[in-house]
């Protein structure tokens, strides 16, 4: 499953991504918003994380939009065993998943056309986790958040 959600400056790009995920027959769940009307984009950001720290398939994973990314970026990585990466070329989608093991990318509305966020995603997908020498690193990501300082 994907879980993906926007704020109203990634609702469009937000959109024409639901559209190639159906055209490729991918199963998603829009988690909002559903409109251009301004809406804060850590109350999706939080919907959307929540959803892929409860789904246990280890394949499921988030995709969020706000005008850039950024805050997007931020605040679903105040989640707990959130791992959420501001994708912003190929390189960095396969890197996100390959190095880091991301489960929720971040694009901007503003800043990445509608092809290059299909093939961002895609490289995302079809990328796999290396594992070895990252694991001890995303270990260390772990113990700080359960620092709560």
């Amino acid at each position: 499953m994907i879980y993906i959600g926007s704020d109203h400056a990634g609702f469009e790009l937000k959109e024409f991504i639901k559209e190639d995920l159906s055209r490729k027959g991918l199963k998603y769940l829009d988690i909002g918003t559903d409109s251009l009307k301004s809406v804060d984009y850590p109350d999706y950001a939080l919907k959307v994380a929540e959803k892929v720290k409860e789904d246990k398939d280890k394949n499921s994973f988030g995709i969020l939009v706000c005008g850039t990314g950024i805050g997007m970026d931020i605040a679903a990585n105040k989640v707990d065993g959130i791992r959420a990466a501001l994708v912003h070329d190929e390189y960095t989608a396969e890197v996100a998943k390959a190095h880091n093991n991301a489960n929720i990318i971040t694009m901007g509305g503003r800043t990445t056309t509608p092809t290059e966020a299909a093939r961002y995603i895609d490289k995302f997908m079809s990328s796999q986790y290396e594992d070895g020498r990252h694991e001890n690193r995303i270990s260390k990501i772990s113990s700080i958040e359960k620092l709560n300082i």
